[in-house]
């Protein structure tokens, strides 16, 4: 018999979008075609097949020994235009959705409840709402809710509320508004790390990471293209450029609290991602069923060496599950 893949003890970063027809018939702005398999949001077509298939997923799981998978829902679905009680009621769907499909598969799927961050009071009680149930860990979009960035103040009341609870975030990059980035499919090559650098900048500057160094933050895709950047914004720091708060602790210093996905598609881009957070920060994430993520992951990971992989694929989500209380 073929000798078992190496096992993989969490995927942090795997996409399923809820459908219950019944439930989406009251959601303006949405719609199910069930013969054709598609779901329409705000007149975005989602045709991605296995998004609809949590049995895929963990058929998936089953064949590449990925022992359990915290699900999302994907970007089409964040919906950052709304806001107020229609807000309300498409989160809460997305939500319950997430829960229900995690109950079918009791031990394999656990959800990351989504945080409207475009509307960060809603975002709030979302986050109390499922806190007071028990639950410490979220999914977040880091870019695409508008002019709002995430070192604003409107957002305190939430940090304060995840750090208390010990939470685990993971975010997820938006739409890109750049229209520069419609061609040749830059909005996701470029505009996801592009998008992920942003959050993080604002986090750090803002002080965020350093006042509440309970959260624990993790970002989609090693990161974005932060890790290039790392240094300059070191370099900001150190030479008191406008705006930046040379009282608080160094970027360098606090992106040693921040977790990043593995999918960075390059051996020495991984390498720079274990160099700023910490190779102890790097978690094993698929970005399922997207063919921009590690959906191959024995394969696209074969590059690295086996105590390498043990570390993604084990050593640092087991550790990240115990923290989360698994």
């Amino acid at each position: 018999m073929p000798e078992a893949p190496e096992r993989i003890s969490l995927d942090v970063h795997a996409h399923l979008a809820p459908v219950f027809p019944d439930e989406l018939a009251a959601i303006d702005g949405v719609s199910w075609n069930g013969g054709e398999k598609v779901l329409d949001v705000d007149g975005h077509a989602v045709g991605m097949k296995p998004l609809f298939d949590s049995h895929a997923l963990v058929a998936w799981m089953e064949r590449n020994n990925v022992a359990r998978a915290w699900i999302s829902i994907p970007p089409p679905l964040y919906r950052a235009h709304l806001q107020g009680d229609v807000a309300r009621q498409w989160i809460g769907y997305a939500n319950s959705g997430l829960q229900r499909i995690a109950e079918e598969h009791p031990g394999k799927l656990s959800p990351l409840p989504h945080l409207p961050l475009q509307a960060p009071e809603i975002a709030l009680g979302v986050a109390t709402e499922w806190i007071d149930r028990g639950h410490r860990r979220f999914g977040a979009p880091s870019g695409g809710h508008g002019e709002q960035v995430l070192s604003d103040a409107a957002y305190e009341p939430l940090w304060r509320a995840l750090n208390a609870a010990k939470a685990f975030v993971f975010f997820h990059p938006g739409e890109c508004a750049d229209g520069r980035l419609t061609a040749f499919y830059l909005s996701n090559l470029l505009g996801n790390p592009y998008e992920t650098a942003v959050a993080i900048g604002h986090l750090t500057f803002g002080r965020v990471f350093e006042r509440y160094p309970d959260t624990r933050f993790c970002f989609a895709h090693g990161g974005g293209v932060l890790p290039m950047l790392a240094g300059r914004f070191e370099r900001g720091f150190a030479t008191a450029r406008p705006g930046i708060d040379t009282k608080a602790a160094s970027p360098r210093s606090m992106f040693r609290n921040v977790c990043v996905d593995c999918i960075v598609h390059d051996p020495d881009a991984l390498t720079l991602a274990e160099q700023v957070f910490g190779p102890s920060q790097v978690l094993f994430g698929s970005d399922w069923p997207f063919p921009m993520g590690v959906v191959e992951p024995h394969s696209q990971m074969a590059v690295l060496e086996p105590a390498r992989r043990k570390r993604i694929f084990c050593d640092n989500p087991e550790r990240i599950l115990k923290e989360t209380g698994s």
